[in-house]
Parts: structure tokens; C-alpha cells; sequence
């Protein structure tokens, strides 16, 4: 069965992910290294932080790609390999590593690089983000474009679900042209507009921060958040993330894209499971699991095996 590993973003954090992942199938090298890196124990982060302190980007982001690789080491452990990979933003340094392109160290300090330098934009730019809810696209441009300040999608994330992005007083402005549409809308827990040009700060400081870094080709075939399919030029990959971190998600394109590439079985590794439902809503007829935990990783191998 061809296999895909997704691989999780931000907001799926919560205490204690990964932890009995890693208490069953071991993680003492990605815990280690981890922690090496951040200056911090990262299980006893994963373990003992609140909810609160998890939600803040600058330990969220370590927080989850830590549960991710620990979660690929679990079905990797288990026999279960795969021919792609993709995350949904941060997800995406996850899959770097899963697919051989950074190495687990050089994969910890881009996380750590990308975390501080996105909560530093987030702090000097406070910003929106929204869920909207059964709008086309069409519809979404044009009540962006419609009210005063910026706003723009920022995540397409299945055919019934795009996040847009922007200063509060027009995220809000939107939110309210939606409603009076008839069309719900979400906003979320979120103090910054990820993936929007308010985050060109970021891109900035990040690309200089990790110009040096050895990027590999991968092993396997890697779909891209930023052009909706499988990418092909590796070349430079410091100017792919640093635009990656200030441009929409296209997980839907990459989802379909996947899918007609042949895809059969989407495996979710990481916290929770928001791509699960992402590929739920946008494909039918494959093989949909997650593992976050051993229960979810025993019905992923019945249903991968069977």
C-alpha cells in the first residue's frame, strides 16, 4: 500500500503527547538531542507544561515536532514505511527530517531558530487568524479584499474549511461580513497572522539563520505547503521556508495531489488529528489513520496490515 506521512502544525499540541509513545518504543536519541539543542529537558516540557504554556509558539513548535518524530519512530519500529511525505506548516520540518533532507540536530535548531523568530514577529505585530466555514474561495478573496486593513487566506485546509489571517480590526471586519452571509466562522486562539507578510520579519531573520544549514535531497517523494504538490527543486530551500513562513498552506492541492499520484494510506504522526480530519473531508476511498498514542498506533497497523 503507497503511504503518506503527515506529519502535524501548531494547535494540536496538548500535555502530554508523545509521552507513552516514547515510554513503550524508547526516544532517548530524539529526547537527548532535543533537549541538547533547546536548553531544556523537552520530556519533562511534553509532560509537566500546561495547556497554556504549551500554546505558546516558542515551546508549541519544539513541543509537536518532538511528539512527530517520536510518533515516526513508533511505526517505523513497527515496519510501516513510506513512499511521501508532507506536514501542514510546521509539520513540514518533520517531514524534512522524516524524508532525510535535515539531519535530527540540524532539524532541532531550525525549530528552535523558526519558533523564536516567529514569536518575536508575533509580539511586534499583533495579528488574527479565523476558520471559515463552507465558503468557496472565490467568496473568501472577495470579502478580503472588501474591508479596510489586511486580511488574506492563510490555510487552505480542506474543501469546506480556509483560515484567513490578518490585522485584528479586518480579521474581525471579515468575520462580520461572513456572519452577515450566512456563513460560520471561528476564531482562533491565536495572537499573530501566521503565514501572511505580516510574518516577513520572521522569513528574514529565519533564511539568514539557517543559510548555512545542509539540506539534502530527500529519499522519499515531499508535497509542499507553499506550491500545493510535490516539489521538485531543492536547491534552495533557506528562500522555500523562509517563504514558506509568510505564505497560505495548500494542503487541499497537496492532498489531491497525493491522491492522484497514487497515494493509498495517509498516516497522521504527531499530536491529536486535524490532518486526519483535513483528509476525511477532502479524499475518499483511502486508508485515513493517526498515531499520537499506542492505542491509536495499534488500530493504524490493523488498518495499514489488514
Amino acid at each position: 500500500m503507497k503511504t503518506a506521512f503527515l506529519f502535524s502544525g501548531q494547535g494540536s499540541q496538548y500535555p502530554g503527547m508523545g509521552a507513552e509513545l516514547a515510554e513503550k518504543y524508547g526516544a532517548k536519541e530524539i529526547l537527548e538531542c532535543g533537549s541538547d539543542i533547546l536548553g531544556y529537558d523537552l520530556l519533562k516540557k511534553l509532560t509537566e507544561s500546561t495547556a497554556e504554556e504549551l500554546a505558546q509558539t516558542r515551546l508549541s513548535q519544539p513541543a509537536i515536532f518532538t511528539a512527530s518524530l517520536i510518533a515516526l519512530h513508533a511505526v517505523r519500529e513497527n515496519g510501516i514505511d513510506n513512499a511521501a511525505v508532507a506536514g501542514h506548516s510546521l509539520g513540514e520540518y518533520a517531514a524534512m527530517y522524516a524524508s532525510g533532507m535535515l539531519s535530527m540536530e540540524d532539524a532541532f535548531r531550525a525549530i528552535k531558530l523558526r519558533s523564536e523568530a516567529m514569536a518575536k514577529a508575533a509580539e511586534n505585530s499583533k495579528g488574527a487568524m479565523a476558520a471559515i466555514l463552507n465558503a468557496d474561495n472565490s467568496l473568501i478573496d472577495e470579502v478580503c479584499a472588501s474591508v479596510d486593513g489586511f486580511v488574506a487566506p492563510a490555510n487552505y485546509n480542506s474543501p469546506v474549511q480556509t483560515v484567513i489571517a490578518g490585522e485584528v480590526g479586518a480579521v474581525d471586519a471579515a468575520i462580520a461580513k461572513f456572519t452577515e452571509l450566512g456563513k460560520r466562522s471561528v476564531k482562533l486562539a491565536v495572537s499573530a497572522a501566521f503565514h501572511t507578510k505580516l510574518m516577513q520579519p520572521a522569513a528574514d531573520e529565519f533564511k539568514a539563520a539557517v543559510s548555512g544549514f545542509a539540506f539534502k535531497a530527500p529519499n522519499c517523494d515531499f508535497y509542499a505547503n507553499l506550491y500545493g504538490k510535490k516539489l521538485e527543486d531543492f536547491s534552495d530551500m533557506p528562500s522555500y521556508l523562509a517563504a514558506h513562513i509568510c505564505s497560505p498552506v495548500k494542503f487541499v492541492d497537496e492532498l489531491n495531489a497525493m491522491n492522484e499520484n497514487g497515494i493509498e494510506a495517509f498516516v497522521e504522526l504527531g499530536p491529536n488529528k486535524v490532518l486526519t480530519g483535513l483528509v476525511k473531508k477532502t479524499l475518499k476511498g483511502v486508508v485515513n489513520v493517526n498515531v499520537e498514542n499506542v492505542e491509536t498506533l495499534e488500530k493504524a497497523l490493523a488498518a495499514l496490515k489488514g
